[in-house]
């Protein structure tokens, strides 16, 4: 078909040499090529002067051309809709005359303008396209073939979803068969587009290649040991796939599946080793990884093991060699963003009885994370993982394989494959943590020892994998490992290499949280430490430094209530917080450092806490306000972002717990309860999660402020009772219960309809998460307490799980008013408790020491229980308890 449309000389011309400076190194050349092609944007025809100088202008070199191409792509993909209908017919026909050029840059260029028009939807609207394509592939001209591939294989990714529905009249009948026979093609770069073409199409089960799934197996099969890089790893990829989705077809090759992807594993090419190590996570997903992986394990460890090895790469991308780096800035683009984790009301638990190690689960991943700059997945970080679930999965029979290569690992003479022991040493903590504790006596201070090691990223693993044993050390006596563990990483948090501040930071963290007060006795030193390292740090590592000063806040709490240590720590936390803007994001982790500082010091944050509190609170209104000028005006403002006001109602929440009554002026100064009102009813979950833990702290601080507004604020509460948005129902769920007991009975009860159904039907929900649903029972608790006769007729309905909900939780006062709300629900209602009153039994037997009128209450209900039925029957009934129970039972209440 003959093209129409012709360019002119002059414009062809200028364009070229536009093209031709858009390749200028000099910044200033590139900006105002920029302008003049927004300029000649408004031309109809440009993007016709665009294509024709990709296809035809064959004289010019190919990085022009391409240019040209790479231009006209971005014009469809910004201005599709603006772009003239002929325009565009001109743009798809070129494409599709010289899909199949002679110059492979300029065929893949060809390939993104067809995918980006596809993917706008347009698969629809340009019918010949893929019957185009599809009959390219059979091309005896190798170009056309492979350009008609690469433009298959971009649509396939893009629009998986499209090509298996009725409005193509279901393509892919035609292609998947078609594509499997291309992997037999004697190019490899056409193998490696036809298993690629049909790759995207496994995870969605597509019923098309479902019916054609045995021969695309033997496909695969076929091309396992192909001598292309490219096609190898897009076999493994396949394979990986299929045992999550199709396990049933590759069962009976699961043994000779196992033996090739070790050796894939060990691949020259680290792309396809990556690929296959994929496929270890992914078999440990299944519930048959135990029993085909057992007689591999001895040839899959060391493998592993051998890819935690830093790579060259890897080794030049860290800067592994430069030991001191202490005084370089850091690049803004290395620092991630970061999300804070709103506050969530929680309820102290017994101490738990399994050894269970930390819950500072995000530093988990450190160990793969060993650079933010360069933190892309790589076999190192895809080796640790796998290690480390297939850990959890063999347990201690992982280790007769494993002990030997540590040892050898261990104390290498190579730092590199020293590093690699000690990294395996951490992935296996969780798994082996039982089968290792016969050697951590030695091991542990071999650790500590290489914390100063003379190579820095040996010096920041070895802070991470003595992380994964802090549980363990803080259970032995201090003098052993605490003390010189706590003393070495202190060192490391001084180090003059940013990497090892970063993990010793992390580190110290996690060990904060296992030890909490026994750190007591070291607050000084570590303090001191801490407060230097703000001097000392570079920008990413001081973020991190605000999380390690907060958790060591939320350890030790009111330990921390100490005129020296107050002197040591606020100076720099109120030097940095003057410095920041309010639009700074770095004001996310020094808010959440100050909220767990404020609750920790209570009394002692007094002289600091009118500044801070004013600047919350702007902070919470400035966000408001520009929420309410972005909904009304969307051209004119932005949206804010709301993390500002997520992060100050949490130190607000903070202050409230710490200052208590103190808060009470600061209140009263401020317009705190309209803003509070607002942010209840934002549309963002976490805003409102955190105006509602916001307003449990201010009930308990100073009720009268809440007071005015009940009426406002309980319908709030009760709209947000969902367990869906489980912290926005759990924060709601423990406000109402502390407004309940604070009000008066009578001021209450118009409110019991607005909720109680509700909480009942979370308390009855089967996997809701323990702490909803003992914040559930409590506040039942509590709004039976005060209003008895209205929740007591329901009795029967929650008894059971609010019985073993709250079996348990340690003594407190949350605990001590829900179980007084208990006894006078059964006083109004005895016959709501008589089917389980097994369970109200040993709910009553969870007390340690229960306050004697308390105490009293409960012999009151058993004695009068068991009056009522008789000893005969009563006899009976005890012999259904466990004999801990009856034993319980008797020595406390004589029963």
């Amino acid at each position: 078909m003959k093209m129409a449309w012709q360019p002119q000389e002059e414009g062809l011309r200028q364009i070229l040499l536009l093209l031709k400076e858009s390749q200028s190194p000099d910044t200033a050349t590139q900006i105002a090529v920029q302008h003049k092609l927004e300029e000649l944007n408004k031309y109809p025809d440009f993007n016709n002067y665009l294509i024709f100088v990709l296809t035809k202008v064959t004289t010019e070199d190919e990085p022009t051309r391409s240019l040209s191409g790479l231009i006209l792509k971005n014009n469809v993909k910004t201005n599709y809709s603006r772009i003239r209908p002929e325009v565009l017919n001109f743009v798809k026909e070129a494409c599709l005359t010289d899909v199949g050029d002679p110059s492979p840059l300029i065929r893949a260029t060809v390939g993104i303008i067809i995918t980006t028009i596809a993917s706008k939807g347009e698969l629809t609207t340009w019918p010949e396209l893929l019957p185009a394509l599809c009959s390219m592939l059979d091309s005896q001209d190798y170009n056309v073939c492979e350009g008609a591939f690469g433009a298959l294989q971009k649509i396939c990714e893009d629009s998986t979803e499209l090509l298996d529905s009725d409005a193509l009249n279901r393509p892919l009948n035609i292609l998947i068969p078609k594509f499997i026979q291309f992997f037999g093609h004697s190019s490899s770069k056409i193998r490696s587009h036809a298993v690629a073409c049909v790759n995207p199409f496994i995870i969605k089960r597509t019923q098309s290649l479902m019916l054609h799934i045995d021969s695309f197996i033997e496909g695969l099969f076929s091309l396992a040991n192909d001598n292309e890089p490219e096609v190898r790893k897009n076999v493994c990829k396949a394979l990986v796939m299929l045992l999550e989705v199709r396990i049933d077809r590759l069962i009976p090759h699961l043994h000779n599946i196992i033996e090739y992807m070790l050796t894939r594993t060990q691949d020259s090419d680290d792309s396809v080793a990556l690929e296959a190590c994929e496929f270890w996570l992914s078999l440990a997903d299944q519930q048959i990884c135990r029993e085909v992986l057992s007689p591999h394990l001895a040839t899959l460890v060391p493998i592993l093991v051998n890819g935690m090895k830093y790579s060259e790469i890897d080794i030049i991308l860290l800067k592994g060699d430069i030991e001191e780096d202490e005084m370089i800035p850091d690049k803004e683009e290395d620092i991630r963003p970061r999300f804070h984790r709103s506050k969530t009301h929680t309820i102290k638990q017994h101490p738990p009885d399994n050894g269970g190690g930390s819950d500072h689960t995000d530093d988990d991943e450190d160990c793969l994370d060993d650079d933010s700059s360069q933190s892309d997945w790589n076999l190192r970080k895809c080796s640790a993982a796998a290690l480390d679930v297939l850990a959890n999965i063999f347990r201690d029979d992982l280790l007769p394989v494993l002990v030997p290569i540590l040892k050898e690992t261990l104390f290498h003479q190579e730092w590199d494959v020293k590093e690699s022991g000690i990294l395996a040493l951490g992935a296996i903590a969780e798994g082996c943590m039982s089968g290792m504790i016969p050697h951590l006596s030695e091991l542990i201070p071999y650790l500590i020892s290489c914390l100063s090691d003379k190579k820095a990223l040996v010096r920041a693993i070895t802070c991470w994998t003595l992380s994964r044993y802090a549980h363990w050390v803080v259970s032995q006596p201090h003098d052993n490992y605490l003390k010189p563990l706590m003393t070495e990483l202190l060192k490391c948090v001084l180090d003059p290499n940013k990497r090892v501040q970063e993990a010793a930071c992390s580190a110290f963290a996690t060990l904060e949280e296992e030890a909490c007060t026994e750190l007591v006795p070291y607050l000084g030193y570590i303090l001191e430490t801490l407060v230097f390292a703000f001097s000392k740090y570079q920008h990413k590592n001081l973020l991190i430094l605000y999380d390690a000063v907060g958790t060591l806040a939320d350890s030790v709490g009111h330990h921390l209530n100490k005129p020296d240590y107050i002197n040591l720590l606020m100076p720099p936390l109120i030097e940095k917080w003057n410095i920041l803007k309010d639009e700074d994001k770095d004001l996310f982790p020094l808010l959440e450092c100050l909220s767990s500082v404020a609750t920790a010091l209570q009394s002692g944050f007094l002289p600091y806490c009118e500044p801070v509190y004013k600047r919350c609170v702007s902070l919470v209104e400035q966000t408001l306000n520009q929420h309410i000028a972005n909904t009304q005006n969307p051209n004119e403002f932005d949206a804010p972002d709301k993390d500002f006001m997520i992060v100050s109602l949490d130190l607000l929440s903070g202050l409230a717990e710490g200052l208590n009554g103190h808060i009470e002026k600061l209140v009263s100064n401020s317009n705190m309860m309209q803003l509070l009102y607002q942010c209840m009813q934002d549309p963002m979950p976490e805003v409102r999660q955190s105006s509602f833990a916001l307003l449990g702290d201010l009930t308990k601080a100073c009720f009268q402020h809440v007071h005015p507004c009940i009426s406002d604020f309980l319908p709030i509460l009760g709209q947000n009772l969902n367990p869906e948005l489980i912290s926005v129902c759990n924060n709601a769920t423990w406000a109402i219960g502390e407004i309940s007991i604070k009000l008066e009975g009578d001021e209450m009860r118009p409110y019991i309809p607005l909720v109680l159904n509700q909480l009942m039907i979370i308390i009855n929900k089967t996997n809701a998460p323990k702490t909803l649903l003992e914040n559930t029972a409590i506040t039942i608790g509590r709004l039976g307490y005060v209003c008895p006769h209205e929740v007591a007729p329901m009795l029967q309905q929650f008894v059971r799980q609010w019985c073993t909900s709250l079996r348990n939780i340690r003594d407190n006062e949350e605990k001590d008013s829900a179980f007084r709300g208990m006894c006078q629900m059964i006083a109004v209602n005895p016959g709501g408790i008589v089917q389980d009153f097994i369970f109200f039994c040993d709910a009553v037997a969870s007390w340690a020491a229960p306050k004697e009128d308390l105490k009293e209450m409960f012999s009151k209900i058993l004695h009068g229980f068991k009056n009522q039925v008789g000893d005969e029957n009563w006899k009976r009934f005890v012999d259904q308890f466990p004999a801990q129970l009856q034993e319980r039972m008797s020595a406390m209440y004589n029963v």
